[in-house]
C-alpha cells in the first residue's frame, strides 16, 4: 500500500480493548508508539512492565483512542451508550438537542457510530444542496460597493480617495455552518480504520464543500445561530461541534493516523445538571445561579479569607434559599467519599445560611435525607439515573426542582 508504514499491516485486525472508567486497569501488549499516544491522549495511563507488556489504567476520563494497531475504549460507569453520552455532552450547550439525531447502534464501537452518524446527518443536510447565506466581506476596491468604512479609510489611506475600504454582504456558501461541517467531515475522514464505505461517503460529502474555507488547525469554531433558514443543518451541526470539540485525528509516527475522543464525565455531569436544573427552576420564583461563590470565613486580609463555590444556588429576593452540588461519583462508587461530600455541603449551608442542601449523584437508588447532628441542616442525596431515557432524566431533574422548592416554601416563615 503506497505511503503506508512498513511496520504495520493495514489489513491486520485492530485489537479492541475495553475498560470501565472505575476499573483498576488491565495488562496488555502494546507497541511503543500506541502506548505513547495513549499516554498523551489523557484517556488512560500506559505503564511499561517489560517484554512489551503495559498496565493500562483509566485516569478519570471516558472516550476512545484509536491507533493503527489498537483501539482502547474507556466507557462511562453503568455502561452508558453513545447516544446518552452525546445527550449529556450537548444539553448544556443546546437544550434542543435530540438524542435520536445520533444514528448510533449502541453495541458498535464509538468511532463507527460517530462516522456513520455524521455521514447520515450530513447526507440529510446536503440532500437539497449546500446551504447559502450572507457573509460580510471587508475589501479594498476602486469602486463603491456596500458601505465605506470611514474610520479604516482615514487611518489606512489618509487623503486618498481610492482604493476604498468597503464592507458588503455577499450571498455565498462560505458561511460558518459549512465551515464547521467541512471541518468535522475532514476530521472523521482522518480516523484510522473507518469502514471504507463510510469513508467514501464522508469524502464525497466533503467534496460538496470544497469551495468553503477550511478551518485552520486549532482555530476557534465560528459562531452560527439556529434559525428556520438553516433548519436542515441543525442536527448535523450539533454533532459536528461535539466531534470538533472532543475529538482529534492526526498523523502519528510515519504516515500512520491516530485519533482520540476524550471527555471528562465529572465536568459533563456537572454542566448537564446545572443547565437542566436552571431550566427546571425557571418555573418557580427567584433565580438559579451556577458556580456561586461566597465567603466561608472572615479575615483581616483578603488573602486569608476562605470561600466556597457550590455548583448552583437558588436565590429569592437576592437571598440564597437552596444550594446544590453535582457529584458524578455516587457514594457506592470506588473512590467516592460520602463523608467528604457531606462536609462540603455542611460548609455551603453554613456560609449561605441555608437549611437544606441537595447532593445530586449520578446513579440509581432512593432519595435519602440526612439530618446533621446538633444543627438544623438537612442534606438530601438525590440520585439521577443516567441509564434512563433522556426524557426520564429530565423528568427527574424537574422532580428535584419541585422537591427543593417545596422545602424552600416549607422553611419560609409565615
Amino acid at each position: 500500500m503506497p505511503g503506508a508504514d512498513p511496520g504495520v499491516d493495514p489489513r491486520a485486525p485492530i485489537r479492541h480493548l475495553v475498560l470501565d472508567e472505575l476499573s483498576r486497569g488491565i495488562v496488555e501488549r502494546l507497541d511503543p508508539a500506541s502506548a505513547s499516544f495513549l499516554n498523551s491522549s489523557g484517556l488512560a495511563k500506559a505503564s511499561p512492565m517489560g517484554l512489551g507488556l503495559y498496565r493500562i489504567e483509566p485516569v478519570g476520563k471516558v472516550g476512545s483512542v484509536r491507533t493503527p494497531t489498537v483501539q482502547l475504549d474507556v466507557r462511562p460507569k453503568d455502561r452508558l451508550g453513545l447516544g446518552r453520552l452525546l445527550f449529556l455532552l450537548s444539553y448544556a450547550r443546546d437544550q434542543g438537542f435530540r438524542p435520536d439525531a445520533v444514528s448510533a447502534v449502541e453495541d458498535r464501537d464509538l468511532w463507527s457510530a460517530l462516522a456513520e452518524s455524521l455521514a447520515q446527518l450530513a447526507e440529510q443536510a446536503l440532500g437539497r444542496g449546500v446551504l447559502q447565506g450572507y457573509l460580510t466581506v471587508d475589501e479594498s476596491l476602486r469602486t463603491v460597493k456596500g458601505r465605506i468604512r470611514i474610520s479604516d479609510q482615514i487611518s489606512r489611506r489618509p487623503g486618498m480617495l481610492v482604493p476604498l475600504e468597503v464592507s458588503y454582504d455577499e450571498f455565498t456558501e462560505d458561511i460558518a455552518e459549512n465551515r464547521i461541517l467541512r471541518a468535522a467531515l475532514e476530521r472523521m475522514g482522518q480516523v484510522p480504520r473507518v469502514q471504507p464505505e463510510v469513508l467514501s461517503r464522508l469524502r464525497q460529502l466533503k467534496g460538496k464543500l470544497d469551495a468553503v474555507t477550511r478551518l485552520p488547525a486549532g482555530a476557534p469554531l465560528p459562531r452560527w445561530k439556529a434559525n428556520r433558514m438553516n433548519l436542515r443543518y441543525h442536527a448535523v451541526l450539533r454533532l459536528a461541534e461535539l466531534i470538533l470539540r472532543n475529538a482529534s485525528a492526526e498523523a502519528g509516527q510515519g504516515t500512520q493516523q491516530t485519533a482520540s475522543f476524550v471527555v471528562d464525565m465529572v465536568q459533563v455531569f456537572g454542566d448537564f445538571v446545572g443547565t437542566a436544573l436552571r431550566e427546571a427552576m425557571a418555573a418557580y420564583p427567584g433565580e438559579l445561579r451556577l458556580q456561586f461563590s461566597t465567603l466561608l470565613s472572615e479575615a483581616v486580609n483578603d488573602a486569608d479569607r476562605l470561600s466556597v463555590r457550590p455548583d448552583a444556588v437558588h436565590l429569592l429576593g437576592g437571598r440564597p434559599v437552596a444550594v446544590y452540588n453535582a457529584k458524578y461519583r455516587a457514594a457506592t462508587d470506588p473512590g467516592a467519599s460520602l463523608t467528604a461530600d457531606h462536609y462540603q455541603m455542611l460548609g455551603h449551608c453554613t456560609a449561605l445560611a441555608v437549611p437544606t442542601a441537595w447532593l445530586v449523584y449520578a446513579g440509581a437508588g432512593e432519595v435519602k435525607l440526612r439530618r446533621i447532628l446538633n444543627t438544623d441542616i438537612d442534606i438530601v442525596e438525590f440520585p439521577l439515573d443516567l441509564s434512563r431515557p433522556p426524557s426520564d432524566i429530565l423528568a427527574s431533574v424537574r422532580e428535584l426542582a419541585r422537591q427543593s422548592w417545596g422545602e424552600v416554601v416549607h422553611a419560609r416563615p409565615d
